[in-house]
């Protein structure tokens, strides 16, 4: 008899930072187990929506929103989108009989695994951050694993569920295929100069796209060249500020598809620090200067970029500090070999070497044996 085939739901997103770990899982569990039937299930208008179809995976989309931080109408609208939102996820979860939920962190996670544990699915979590938001903390009492990136997060969950596994990070990001010089020329950009990557995150940054437009001229006049992501809100104007200075070292992007390609050219990435992007940098060994976003939950972005701080594995720059410090401090690790160097080999002794397939055989081991129909007859 063909064995029958497992049933994973995969809930979360709204950022890149929710998605990409969520789809390198799903890509681990499809390796691991052949016979796998995956659903995601997403937020509307998030990145998820258009991302996870183009990967070839089916998508269930609930119209559920975060919680509003000031007081007015929107939380009305919260409460109304969260009702149906549970509905929809109790109507998923019936439909496709899920043999484990997992949750990755985003707006879908909640409705998606407290309907699945209220019928007995065994969940799983993947806390990404050093700080977790007050969703996990609460699906953490019904969770039967929780997956972390950071030692000592037995201060907000059961000691007893976690399992320390890191961040999976998109497989394609490392390319040993190519040098560092020919992905510097696949941008179009020199060799022999020292190269910047900055990030945003997958929406793109303010504080980071302003304190770039107005320091390009001082980055050019440095003999340094950059590749500016700015995220498709910011690129207009990104873009017009590098054409008005019409420097060769500037080439501005709203979305960077060969992400392998500019990780692989960078001498030194500027970012937020969303734990999957910390995870990348990483696995990859890359010197950064972090610039932690102000306006998320608990502020863990500071505390995830402070693990690395500490340790002398990353330079922090302040938010509110950007239009001073970001490329003054950039350029003055840029003049020091022996400090990109030394940022490089202390970022990596972080890295969690192959946390997808770690996370994929935890969720696996969820999976409890179903009773076939001889073993029904039988009584066995």
């Amino acid at each position: 008899m063909a064995e029958k085939e497992k049933h994973i739901i995969i809930s979360g997103g709204g950022t890149g930072g929710h998605l990409f770990p969520a789809m390198a899982i799903a890509e681990a569990l499809r390796k691991l187990e052949p016979n796998v039937n995956i659903r995601f299930v997403g937020a509307v208008g998030k990145i998820e929506a258009t991302k996870v179809p183009e990967a070839g995976y089916e998508i269930d989309l609930l119209p559920v929103m975060g919680f509003p931080r000031k007081l007015s109408g929107k939380i009305f609208v919260f409460f109304v989108k969260l009702y149906k939102s549970m509905r929809l996820a109790k109507s998923v979860v019936s439909e496709f009989k899920p043999d484990v939920a997992v949750g990755v962190g985003g707006y879908a996670s909640g409705p998606i695994l407290k309907a699945a544990s209220k019928i007995g699915v065994p969940t799983l979590i993947q806390e990404q951050n050093s700080y977790p938001g007050v969703t996990n903390k609460i699906l953490a009492k019904k969770a039967s694993k929780i997956c972390v990136a950071y030692e000592g997060m037995e201060r907000f969950f059961p000691k007893e569920k976690i399992i320390l596994t890191g961040n999976p990070i998109r497989e394609n990001l490392s390319n040993q295929s190519v040098s560092r010089n020919e992905a510097v020329l696949f941008f179009g950009l020199n060799p022999e100069m020292k190269t910047i990557l900055s990030l945003g995150g997958s929406g793109g940054a303010r504080s980071i796209n302003t304190a770039i437009g107005e320091g390009l001229k001082v980055i050019a006049d440095a003999d340094v060249q950059i590749i500016w992501q700015t995220g498709a809100v910011y690129f207009e104007d990104s873009n017009a500020v590098a054409k008005a200075l019409n420097s060769p070292n500037v080439k501005v992007f709203d979305f960077i598809n060969r992400m392998d390609m500019a990780f692989k050219a960078a001498d030194l990435v500027i970012s937020r620090a969303g734990a999957s992007t910390i995870s990348e940098l990483c696995m990859l060994g890359k010197a950064a200067v972090l610039v932690p976003s102000p306006n998320v939950a608990e502020d863990h972005q500071t505390k995830n970029a402070m693990a690395l701080v500490n340790q002398k594995a990353a330079i922090l720059v302040k938010d509110i500090e950007t239009g001073n410090e970001l490329i003054k401090k950039s350029l003055e690790v840029l003049k020091k070999n022996d400090k990109i160097d030394d940022l490089s080999k202390n970022i990596y002794n972080f890295a969690q070497p192959l946390s997808a397939q770690r996370i994929a055989k935890e969720v696996l081991s969820l999976i409890k044996p179903k009773m076939t129909q001889d073993n029904k007859i039988s009584g066995s």
